[in-house]
C-alpha cells in the first residue's frame, strides 16, 4: 500500500512536460508499429496540452526514431530502428558504417551541379569567389526513409566529369578514397544542432524546426589544400557518434 502511495506522490509531483512525456511513452508503447496516432487536436485536447506543447514534445519522440511525423498525413509509430554508431576519430562514409552493423542503406534523391563560389565556399575552399566548383547532393534512406542529407562542394579538378559517369553511387568519400588520389591527411569537423529549414525538412520528411546533428567538414589533402567542403544533416534516432579522448593529469597525459 506504501509503494502505490508513493508512485502516487511522485505522478502527482512531475512536472506537466515530464508527465506528457510519459504518457507518450506509454501510447507508443501500447501501440503497433505503424498505427496512426490520433491527430494533433484530438491527441492534445486527450492529454490537456496545447498543440504547440505536443508538438515539442513529439519531436523528442521523433528524434528517437520512435515516431515518424508525415506533413498533412499524420504521426505514425515506427520499430525502434538501427543506430549507427560510430566513433569520431576515423572518418567513414555512411555507407561503411551501416555496413558493419548490416543496416541496408539506399540513395534517395541525388543531384550534381555545378555552382559558383560564394564567399562562405571561397574561403573554405580557398579559391576565388565565383570559382566554378561540384556540388554533390543526396538524400540517404534507412529502413524505409530518409535519414540524412549531404552535401559536399569540391574544386572540379578533384571531381571531374568522368568519375561521376563511372559508376559513382554518391559518396564522395568512398570514391575518392577507391581511386587513391588525393591523399588525404586530416578532416576538420564542426558539430552543432540546427532547426530543420523548410528545405531540408521536405528532403527528410520531418517537420520544419526539427532538431537535427549537423557536420560541417573540410577535408584536407597531404599537401594541405582543401579538397572538399561537407554539410552532413542527420535525424539524431539514427545515430550515434562518440569520441574517445586522453586525459591529462598534473604530471602529463594518462
Amino acid at each position: 500500500m506504501a509503494k502505490a502511495e508513493d508512485n502516487q506522490v511522485k505522478k502527482e509531483v512531475q512536472h506537466p512536460f515530464q508527465r506528457l512525456q510519459t504518457e507518450l511513452t506509454q501510447l507508443i508503447a501500447n501501440s503497433s508499429i505503424g498505427e496512426r496516432l490520433p491527430a494533433e487536436p484530438e491527441l492534445a485536447k486527450k492529454l490537456g496540452v496545447s498543440r504547440a506543447t505536443l508538438r515539442e514534445a513529439m519531436r523528442t519522440f521523433e528524434g528517437q526514431g520512435l515516431v515518424r511525423r508525415k506533413q498533412g498525413v499524420g504521426t505514425f509509430v515506427v520499430g525502434q530502428s538501427k543506430v549507427i554508431d560510430s566513433g569520431l576519430e576515423v572518418l567513414e562514409s555512411i555507407e561503411t558504417l551501416a555496413k558493419r552493423i548490416s543496416l541496408s542503406v539506399s540513395m534517395g534523391d541525388m543531384k550534381v551541379v555545378e555552382v559558383h563560389a560564394n564567399l562562405e565556399e571561397s574561403e573554405a575552399l580557398r579559391v576565388t569567389e565565383g570559382t566554378t566548383l561540384v556540388k554533390v547532393s543526396r538524400v540517404i534512406h534507412a529502413e524505409k526513409r530518409p535519414v540524412a542529407y549531404l552535401t559536399d562542394i569540391l574544386p572540379k579538378n578533384v571531381l571531374p566529369e568522368s568519375d561521376l559517369n563511372s559508376g559513382f553511387t554518391g559518396s564522395v568519400l568512398d570514391l575518392m578514397l577507391h581511386r587513391g588520389t588525393p591523399r588525404f591527411s586530416k578532416s576538420f569537423t564542426d558539430i552543432q544542432a540546427v532547426s530543420a529549414s523548410p528545405d531540408i525538412a521536405k528532403m527528410l520528411e520531418i517537420q520544419r524546426g526539427d532538431v537535427l546533428l549537423m557536420f560541417v567538414a573540410r577535408l584536407y589533402d597531404e599537401n594541405g589544400e582543401v579538397v572538399d567542403y561537407s554539410s552532413s544533416y542527420f535525424l539524431p534516432g539514427y545515430f550515434r557518434f562518440h569520441v574517445v579522448r586522453r586525459v591529462e593529469s598534473a604530471n602529463g597525459l594518462l
